[in-house]
Formats: structure tokens, sequence, C-alpha cells
């Protein structure tokens, strides 16, 4: 049994040196992503953290310094990162600060993939910084691809780059579409599990708590994500990412309470092809590091005996104005997606530090949608420009 297990690792060694992914960074190592990451390196051989970066969570930094040994660590907040240097005196990990040294994070030479899980809009210029320098990236943050995906798509072409999405959703139809020509494409199924509160009328949820709003049914996620289900908003970034990384027009979002099949592509022939598991960020997370091969994961499998129905319904867009907030957003298209994120990321820091309603979320993402200029074609300093002005505006602004 002892030389089986041997040999096995020995084979993954193989198709992990075949494919080149040997050195990573994990930007945003401290969150959830990051942390699920790390427990799922931690059961696949040959893949060396060369990298990772974090913001406030120094003490988890430190473990991770200890048990990780990366060359480079960089903490965006840079009174923190002084206080991480002084406490690995011992450690040969260099640390880094500020936004340059994550982007210097992004870049590392010997670095084969980029794990990108920074939350919010700081992943954008690492981001960037990392496909110029010609690093393959699995992505888990929404942000920048919403905000920034035309640009993000065209450079990733122009540099040869590929891009792995880490999101259950968009690993399912990065699954479903191999092997398959991307003009045979009809549409693109995106499910979702409607959060807390699918089925709610739009009168129940004026005064729902902040622990309600954080108890996810079946996910367990960071906070800001977790409100984003809760409003939708989640899923209507989802529908401007697939529009970006998969070049699909036509997307159609559903919910499926059960979060078993994580998505579907139709095909012109009738066919839908499915990706099944049960709702684990493991399952994803592991395919992005080790694609295009299929190593052996020691999580819980599906077991279909247990499973007695698979639901599916409708998104109510007039009870969840974020979902059609959304896909107006990218209808308009140009800046308007940006606006989109940056102001639902300052409600949703608002909500989180009570000083806004649940639904006031959707009315700030409402009026910065309505009250911004548009711009075609923006620029990456457009977009970082927008970002920061919206977000300056409600540090000092309360709800009218």
């Amino acid at each position: 049994m002892k030389n089986e297990k041997r040999m096995y690792k020995n084979f993954e060694t193989f198709l992990l040196e075949v494919n080149n992914i040997k050195k990573i960074s994990i930007l945003g190592s401290t969150g959830s992503i990051g942390t699920q990451l790390l427990e799922t390196l931690d059961h696949i051989e040959n893949i060396k953290v060369v990298g990772i970066s974090g913001n406030l969570n120094i003490s988890l930094l430190e473990k991770q310094i200890e048990k990780y040994k990366p060359k480079y660590c960089a903490v965006l907040n840079e009174k923190l990162a002084k206080e991480l240097k002084n406490k690995i005196l011992n450690e040969k990990t260099k640390i880094l600060s500020g936004i340059k040294g994550i982007c210097e994070i992004a870049a590392i030479k010997e670095v084969d993939l980029v794990v990108c899980a920074i939350s919010g809009m700081a992943g954008l210029l690492p981001i960037i910084e990392a496909i110029k320098a010609k690093k393959n990236i699995a992505i888990a943050n929404k942000e920048p691809i919403v905000a920034a995906g035309n640009i993000i798509i065209k450079e990733a072409k122009k540099n040869d780059i590929k891009i792995l999405p880490i999101d259950s959703e968009h690993s399912a139809i990065f699954q479903c579409l191999r092997g398959n020509k991307q003009t045979s494409v009809e549409k693109i199924i995106l499910t979702a599990s409607g959060g807390p509160f699918y089925n709610k009328k739009r009168t129940e949820l004026e005064n729902v708590s902040k622990k309600e709003v954080l108890n996810h049914p079946k996910w367990s996620m960071g906070k800001k994500i977790t409100v984003d289900s809760a409003t939708l908003m989640n899923k209507g970034f989802e529908i401007i990412e697939a529009r970006w990384l998969f070049d699909v027009e036509n997307i159609e979002a559903i919910a499926h309470p059960d979060s078993i099949i994580h998505s579907m592509v139709q095909y012109i022939d009738g066919n839908v092809i499915a990706q099944l598991s049960i709702p684990n960020m493991k399952y994803p997370l592991q395919y992005a590091l080790t694609f295009p091969e299929r190593l052996y994961s020691t999580e819980k499998r599906l077991d279909f005996k247990n499973i007695n129905n698979l639901s599916f319904g409708e998104l109510d867009e007039e009870t969840f104005h974020c979902l059609k907030l959304s896909k107006k957003a990218l209808k308009s298209g140009g800046l308007m997606p940006c606006i989109l994120n940056s102001a639902n990321e300052i409600a949703v820091e608002k909500f989180l530090n009570d000083e806004i309603k649940f639904l006031d979320i959707e009315r700030i993402v409402e009026r910065e949608l309505e009250e911004n200029k548009n711009i075609l074609e923006p620029t990456i300093d457009d977009i970082l420009s927008m970002d920061s002005e919206i977000k300056e505006k409600y540090k000092k602004r309360t709800l009218d």
C-alpha cells in the first residue's frame, strides 16, 4: 500500500513538472480563498509557495511564513508590514509593503502561476502586473474582471497567458467548455443558490439583520462576498465576468438552491453540459492549480443516492435590484461596470459597519450609476480614478 501511494505521488509530481506549475504566488493568502488554497496545497506535492500577501492579519501571515517558507511576503498596510518584519527576524522571507509590494509579488520572475484572491479592487494593478510579466493567473477576485474585464482579457491575449477561474460557477463553465468549439455555444447558464433570502418578498428585506445576511445556507465565504450573495450582486458580477472570461453574450442566471450543479453550457444542438459537485471551494481551487490535469482529491464525494431532487427557479429582479442593475451596467459598457462595482464595494462596507440598512446597498449603487458620466473606452487610470472618487465621496457621506 505504501509503495502504491509513493508511486502515485511520483506520478503527481510528473504531471506537475510537465505542466510547469511548480512555483506560485498567492495574493490574499489570509482570506477565505487563500487559506483554503493552502489547505489544498498541503495534499499536492511539488508546488512551492514563493510569495504571499495579506493586509491586516499579520499573525496568520507569520504562521504561513513559518510553515510554507515563502521567499517574499507583501503586506498592504505599511505599518503592519514593519511589525511583521520585526516578528520574523529568524526567517529568510523578505517583507514588502503597500500596493507596490503586492505588485512585486505578482511579478516574481521564478513564479509560474499567480493566484489572485484579494478582495475588492486592490487586486486590479497586481493582476495587470502579473499579465505583463507573462504569468498565468488563477483568479478568485471578481472585482477587477467586473470593472476592467475588457482590458484584462485583451492584455492576457496579447501576452499569451491563461486566466484560470477559481470561482465555482466560472470553473464549472470552464470545465463544460473543454473540448468544444466556441462557435457551438448557444448560451451559458449560471446557477445561483439564491442566498439566504431566496423566495423572500421585498418588504421582508427592509429590516433584515447583519447576522441574517451573513448566514449563507450553502457556502462558507468571506463577509463581503456573502453580502453580495444575499443581494444577488454576486450573481450580477458573475454574469459580467462570464461575458469577458468566455466571450459569450447570451448568459442566463437561474436559481438552484441545492448548489449541486455549479453552472451549465447549452450548445447549438440542444445538448446541455453541466458540472456537479458538493459545494466545496477546494474542488475548483485544485482544478486551477493542476490544470490541465486532474489529480486525486481527498475531499468528500457527491453521493447521488442521497440526492432526491434538484430544484431550479427564477431569480426575482424586482425584489433583488442589484441583479437588474448589473445587467444594465454590462449593457451600457465602458465605465459603468466599474461604477457598479465601486459603489457596491463601499455600500457593503457601510452595511457591515452598521451604517446603513440592507436595501440601502442597492440604493447607493443605483444612485451612482445614475449620477456618474460614462466613458465608453476607459483606461486603467480612468477606472482607478473613478473607483477612488466614489470611495472618497462616501467616506464622509451618509445615505440621504
